[in-house]
């Protein structure tokens, strides 16, 4: 009988390691800082999601090694982020945990889905960057009205002022109306020092933010002057019919039942409605909020449609999408007692 040694002995019980291999992936003339980002995290961030696979970046050549599934799944997601660089995304290390997602949820690759650009300003392109994004965004294509529903950071307004931007730029309509409730926690107009318009502004000012990131600077005060865009309180809506113009409703949740009623029956031939708010952020003294009660009054309505964006659709910091998830647990656990 033959004799083992203990190493040997071991060796032969132990499971053999898993095959090691190696991808060699051609990043052709995409930019190098805009496919490995700060200090190559955007790398470092892949093998993350990929236990097992080491990633060398020599030039515009990737070597990746290690074991099946993971050396497969690692390829495939560098591929798709170098087809989403080469079309002009600058990826940030974020962006690698939405392509996993976007992967695996759909089957489909994010360059595909993710890669065309709502607007362009000043080599600055918005686009969706997660699924319920593109949901939303193709939504607002489809129907004549969207509500936008989800907690801050998901992209509600600022994806919606991008599709009326793009609307406006391409004719589709003919002016731009951008409303708000001027309602905000433990503020009331009359306490705000100035004329009624000094009193709105700062009830309004993310709207213009946000239209001078997507147009021309020196356009925009025309545009206003000439009423092609509108940014005014929700209590301007009343008595209107908004025709040929594509209008979004900001800080829905801030709305009464009957203010909602009044804002929807705006609408006029050849408009759209984007109404957006986060129902968790209600900061209405008393009453309930017409955003809460409009689902069940319209959902089963054709050309209506309501798209509910989550923490994992969150394109801030990090840290915020945590933030929306402990605080959503924190209400449920209250619920719960």
């Amino acid at each position: 009988m033959p004799m083992y040694s203990p190493v040997v002995w071991m060796r032969e019980l132990l499971p053999s390691p898993a095959s090691s291999q190696t991808v060699t992936l051609d990043l052709g003339d995409v930019s190098l800082v805009s496919m490995f980002g700060v200090h190559d995290e955007v790398l470092r961030e892949v093998e993350a999601q990929c236990p097992g696979v080491s990633i060398v970046a020599r030039g515009n050549t990737i070597t990746l090694s290690g074991p099946d599934p993971s050396l497969t799944r690692a390829q495939e997601l560098l591929e798709d982020l170098r087809d989403l660089a080469g079309k002009g995304v600058a990826i940030v290390r974020s962006d690698v945990a939405r392509t996993v997602d976007i992967q695996a949820t759909t089957g489909a690759r994010a360059a595909g889905m993710l890669s065309t650009p709502i607007v362009s300003s000043r080599g600055h392109s918005i686009r969706p960057k997660t699924v319920g994004q593109k949901n939303y965004v193709d939504a607002i294509d489809d129907h004549t009205i969207v509500f936008g529903i989800g907690p801050a950071g998901t992209g509600k307004t600022y994806l919606a002022m991008a599709k009326a931007v793009a609307a406006l730029e391409a004719k589709q309509v003919d002016r731009i109306i951008l409303t708000r409730p001027a309602v905000e926690a433990g503020e009331r107009l009359g306490f705000l020092p100035g004329t009624l318009t000094d009193k709105i502004d700062p009830y309004l000012r993310p709207l213009f933010d946000a239209l001078h990131e997507m147009m021309d600077p020196d356009l925009v005060p025309k545009l206003l002057a000439s009423g092609t865009v509108e940014v005014a309180p929700l209590a301007y809506m009343r008595g209107r019919t908004l025709n040929s113009a594509f209008i979004i409703l900001d800080e829905a949740q801030n709305t009464s039942p009957e203010q909602m009623k009044m804002f929807l029956t705006r609408l006029g031939f050849g408009s759209k409605m984007i109404i957006t708010g986060d129902v968790t952020q209600v900061d209405l003294p008393t009453g309930a909020s017409g955003l809460t009660t409009v689902g069940g009054i319209l959902d089963e309505l054709e050309d209506i449609h309501f798209e509910y964006l989550s923490a994992k659709d969150v394109v801030r910091h990090s840290l915020v999408s945590r933030i929306v998830d402990a605080y959503a647990e924190f209400e449920a656990s209250k619920r719960g007692r």
